[in-house]
């Protein structure tokens, strides 16, 4: 038996019945509700919990977070956006209409983790705006973080349904 036919069988090369797909997707959505524009969510509740030091330098790292996501915005993001449409649309014409599940697999992480890009520029500019120091900036990041984790359990719970539909062969393309 061929090495290339054993790895084959072994690991089932089609996106929504690999188990790589779904520790990946396991995997984004743990990060994306950790990592709070940029910061760990330990730290947030460190600063809440000790103030002194910690909330000194939770405000110091979201400042140079939010600074450098605005920044990077504002002078590459109408380039930022145009790239994104294009990604976005290539994967939802490749996944959907041309039936190619990779496709259709990379998507569902892509397009649920642009709507978090966007939230994160947004929140970004509250702060900014705002100068969000102690129990606004608590509010702020744990608001980001929530509306982060219901992005993502409606992304998983529609990734979930997609891929169960695939690989039960109830496809949409009959």
């Amino acid at each position: 038996m061929d090495i290339y036919e054993t790895l084959f069988e072994l690991i089932d090369m089609r996106s929504f019945s690999n188990l790589w797909y779904w520790l990946a997707l396991a995997v984004v959505w743990s990060s994306a509700s950790h990592w709070v524009l940029g910061v760990p969510y330990d730290m947030v509740l460190r600063a809440r919990r000790q103030g002194g030091q910690a909330l000194v330098d939770l405000e110091d790292m979201v400042r140079i977070n939010t600074n450098r996501l605005l920044y990077i915005a504002d002078v590459s993001g109408l380039w930022l956006l145009g790239f994104a449409c294009f990604f976005l649309t290539t994967l939802a014409i490749l996944g959907f209409w041309y039936k190619i599940e990779f496709a259709q697999a990379v998507f569902f992480l892509a397009f649920p983790m642009t709507i978090v890009g966007l939230m994160s520029l947004f929140t970004a500019r509250r702060i900014r705006n705002d100068d969000a120091r102690g129990d606004l900036l608590y509010k702020r990041m744990s608001h980001h973080r929530f509306w982060t984790q219901v992005v993502g359990m409606i992304s998983i719970f529609v990734t979930s349904l997609w891929g169960m539909a695939q690989n039960f062969g109830l496809g949409v393309y009959g």
